[in-house]
């Protein structure tokens, strides 16, 4: 345990309309390290620019109002309730979203740790802080973080970035792997107690939880380009076939499918395999010979390689843990 010591002072930064489990998460895990540590490794505070905001659900937050001119150690913005496209874009334009950005540009350049999980990232990026540095964000919003804040450079793959003296977070419950990385901070073993009271697992990636068709995007080209892939996963990938079949040069379609989903076609095309494959590992007993064949690889081991590459569990892993939730 950390003996008493001088407290960083953490800022959760409550947004109207902000998302109820994600807020809860943050505030709940930090709150049970301080309590399992005896002496509170941070001094903990719900901070607004009004004296209390309504959540996502309409629950009545009270806050305490936030200081200009009084920078915390570290802030964390939860995310906002908004998990589209078309409600996110509108909610970061209003009035509450704004007014928040100004007050993280004037506490990061009071020299605060700044960190935010899921769409809370889209509120830190709008601040303009992010520009310049690396950050994730919620896989199913990737393209549309790309396409808004073209000078971050987006890894979606990741649970957590760092890229001082910003942090990210991913999805939804990456909240509670950003608040295990702040308690990391000031002590490693309690962080691993805290997880243990919470049964939270280690999770580096949230690529094991993505899903490639729920990639919210608007382009056609790279619509079209999915369809085809999808209908021809079993045979070998070309690039100038399928820019042909979907009627673009490969140049285009190379181009478009980075710009959109900030990966390569083939590692798009991977991406899809895996996915069917994991399907297939969970919903049949099919073994990994032909499952590999039916996504369209020549061997086990190619997949296997994959599997474990983009989800970071083997087929084991997976199957083992299908029959764990079945129980």
């Amino acid at each position: 345990m950390i003996a008493n010591t001088p407290r960083p002072r953490v800022a959760i930064l409550a947004i109207d309309g902000l998302f109820d489990l994600g807020f809860a998460s943050i505030l709940d895990t930090m709150s049970i390290a301080n309590e399992l540590n005896r002496e509170p490794i941070y001094e903990l505070e719900v901070v607004g620019l009004q004296k209390k905001v309504v959540s996502q659900r309409g629950s009545i937050i009270p806050t305490v109002r936030a200081k200009w001119d009084e920078t915390p150690d570290i802030v964390v913005v939860p995310a906002l309730g908004a998990k589209s496209p078309e409600a996110l874009v509108p909610a970061l334009a209003a009035r509450p979203v704004v007014a928040a950005c100004e007050l993280l540009r004037a506490w990061g350049a009071g020299g605060a740790t700044i960190a935010a999980a899921c769409t809370g990232t889209f509120v830190l990026a709008t601040s303009g802080l992010l520009d310049g540095h690396r950050a994730t964000t919620t896989w199913w919003l990737a393209p549309l973080f790309r396409e808004r804040f073209p000078d971050t450079e987006l890894d979606d793959g990741n649970m957590i970035v760092a890229s001082a003296p910003f942090v990210t977070a991913g999805a939804a419950l990456a909240h509670l792997d950003l608040a295990l990385w702040l308690i990391r901070r000031q002590s490693p073993s309690l962080a691993a107690l805290t997880a243990r009271y919470l049964m939270i697992d280690t999770r580096p990636s949230q690529a094991a939880f993505a899903i490639p068709d729920h990639l919210m995007h608007d382009d056609d080209l790279v619509r079209r380009f999915e369809s085809w892939v999808r209908k021809n996963l079993v045979d070998r990938f070309s690039l100038e076939e399928a820019a042909k079949k979907i009627g673009a040069s490969p140049r285009t379609l190379q181009r478009k499918v980075q710009n959109v989903l900030g990966k390569s076609p083939i590692a798009f095309v991977q991406d899809l395999r895996v996915e069917r494959a994991i399907h297939l590992i969970r919903t049949s007993n099919d073994s990994m010979d032909t499952i590999a064949e039916r996504v369209g690889y020549a061997d086990a081991v190619t997949l296997r390689t994959l599997l474990r590459k983009k989800t970071g569990r083997g087929v084991r892993e997976l199957r083992a843990a299908d029959s764990e939730r079945a129980r």
